[in-house]
């Protein structure tokens, strides 16, 4: 019975962002430097990016991308394709600033709205940025939206 509860209980509850929130991105780059990390592609974004440059998609991602090993909640390991990084781990884009911000990835785009911030309000306010809780007013189905997006537009994987 107390698990029924429970289970009914977290149904009902709303996000911690229900009643909205506050982003603007600074342009402090700090998500995009000085620290290694990995900006996975969906299709959609690797031929933007390659468009973008005006290259070929094959030669796009032999230079411009890795495939990388990411935890898989179901076969454990998979691996992902994502941006290159400098030797310093700036982005392989960034050059006293984005080089591709009118056509960065979603992952760039979305962020902080991402499944992994979202999903907690600790999350969110452990999140060190300097645009999280200014600016921007982002209502809860903006926030949805950018969530849904990632499932549109998933991340491009084969086999670890």
């Amino acid at each position: 019975m107390y698990i029924k509860k429970e289970i009914k209980k977290n149904m009902n509850k709303k996000p911690f962002y229900a009643q909205g929130l506050r982003f603007s991105c600074t342009r402090c780059s700090s998500c995009c430097r000085h620290e290694s990390g990995f900006v996975f592609l969906s299709r959609k974004d690797t031929e933007l990016l390659a468009e973008k440059l005006k290259m070929e998609y094959t030669a796009f991602v032999e230079t411009f991308c890795r495939w990388v090993l990411a935890p898989d909640p179901v076969s454990g390991e998979v691996s992902r394709l994502s941006l290159k990084e400098k030797a310093n781990f700036d982005c392989v884009f960034w050059d006293g600033g984005c080089k591709v911000y009118e056509r960065r990835p979603l992952q760039c785009r979305s962020f902080p709205f991402w499944d992994s911030i979202m999903r907690s309000e600790a999350v969110w306010k452990g999140l060190d940025c300097p645009g999280k809780d200014r600016g921007t007013f982002h209502g809860p189905d903006e926030i949805e939206a950018y969530l849904g997006k990632r499932r549109e537009e998933p991340i491009m994987e084969r086999e670890a």
